[in-house]
């Protein structure tokens, strides 16, 4: 079967992976990137640790699937009827099956200013830029601002306001500054932080920040931005090194074609039973409209289902509805502690540390060699102030 997967994140990658387990499959995968992104990592090398805990080479993925070739490209159109997706590089790529998975897209919600002065860590050009900054104003210029301020109180808000303080005293010691008082604001246009989750989480996860030195700004709306400012509220608020962790939306590529996706209120795809968008077109992971999208538990429960009904196809036996799984979400909140929930259980402190790190190491061996998975989790106890991506050769389209 001839299989074009889109998307090198948790699903493209992990529907690869099972489906190249049958030889007589040949699945090209397409990504705009040469490098695989482990978003819960993100914050993390952000604040000072290794790039290899958040980066990892398709080629390295691959090299041992001989039915998988990956081409680096930006999809912008799909044909139902010729069965053919093409790229911004010209090409066309003819499949049997199409599995798409190319993740979300940062929105600033119109917000002014926001696109040009707010700093970002969704990518390793968004990180590179941050601690650059972060350089220039202490190692060049031996300077803190006066707020460091995060937008967004997600997992991802959470993860780097709690990490944020311990980076820039690091930096402060490293290049030899008296260490003072670091002014972090975590700011949030609901209620309370963490809305998905429970309200006893948010309440622990808010007190946990406040210990940590964070102030926690709820139901506050950000108006706009300038070069030296923060409007929120209609207070304005010192800083010129503003983060914005929130806002996100469904890739453009499927609002633009709007003859094959049908969008449901969210702005994600709607599926069938079996994930499925249109013939013969499977969309999984963020961009469906599921249950739990936006998890990475939930894109590789997606991969997995598609590739089991795919084989059961193959063999002539009837595919299986999907099932949505609550995932557990696990969100570290300072060196060592996390706050772990699922359902009823919740756990916090030291013990969610554990949990967490042991769930990044089942999350890095679901779509990493074992050798490769093993290092980046590893990485994680590393320090690094400068890195450099590893130059990858996979095979480009021009």
């Amino acid at each position: 079967m001839n299989i074009i997967i889109v998307g090198g994140g948790f699903g493209g990658i992990k529907a690869a992976l099972e489906l190249s387990k049958d030889s007589r499959n040949h699945i090209t995968l397409i990504s705009d990137s040469t490098e695989f992104q482990y978003y819960p990592t993100l914050y993390s090398s952000a604040t000072g640790h290794s790039h290899l805990e958040s980066w990892a080479p398709l080629g390295e993925i691959f090299a041992e699937s001989s039915n998988v070739e990956v081409y680096i490209d930006t999809i912008t159109s799909i044909d139902v009827e010729q069965k053919v997706v093409g790229g911004e590089s010209g090409t066309s790529y003819h499949y049997e099956v199409c599995i798409i998975a190319i993740g979300v897209v940062t929105t600033y919600f119109g917000i002014p200013g926001l696109e040009t002065y707010a700093y970002g860590i969704k990518s390793e050009e968004e990180i590179k830029r941050l601690k650059r900054r972060l350089s220039i104003d202490i190692a060049e210029n031996h300077h803190l601002d006066k707020n460091y301020i995060i937008i967004g109180g997600g997992p991802t808000g959470v993860e780097l306001s709690a990490a944020m303080g311990t980076y820039l005293k690091r930096l402060m010691k490293r290049y030899h500054i008296r260490e003072r008082t670091v002014n972090i604001r975590l700011v949030e246009a609901m209620p309370r932080i963490l809305p998905r989750l429970s309200e006893q989480t948010s309440r622990r996860v808010t007190r946990r920040l406040k210990k940590l030195g964070v102030r926690v700004e709820t139901g506050k709306k950000v108006e706009r931005e300038t070069a030296h400012e923060l409007i929120v509220s209609g207070a304005s608020i010192d800083s010129h090194t503003v983060i914005w962790t929130s806002g996100v939306t469904n890739h453009p590529f499927f609002a633009n074609n709007p003859s094959v996706f049908r969008l449901a209120k969210n702005g994600r795809v709607e599926v069938d039973q079996y994930l499925q968008a249109n013939k013969d077109i499977y969309v999984i992971g963020d961009n469906a409209a599921t249950p739990f999208t936006g998890l990475a538990q939930t894109a590789i429960h997606d991969a997995r289902t598609v590739a089991r009904n795919l084989k059961r196809q193959t063999s002539g036996r009837p595919m299986k509805p999907y099932k949505a799984i609550l995932p557990v979400q696990a969100i570290p909140v300072g060196a060592r502690w996390a706050i772990v929930e699922w359902r009823w259980l919740r756990f916090c402190g030291w013990i969610g540390g554990l949990i967490r790190r042991v769930a990044d190491l089942v999350g890095y061996s679901e779509v990493l060699p074992l050798g490769t998975s093993l290092g980046a989790w590893r990485a994680a106890k590393v320090y690094e102030d400068d890195y450099f991506a590893p130059t990858i050769k996979v095979k480009k389209r021009r």
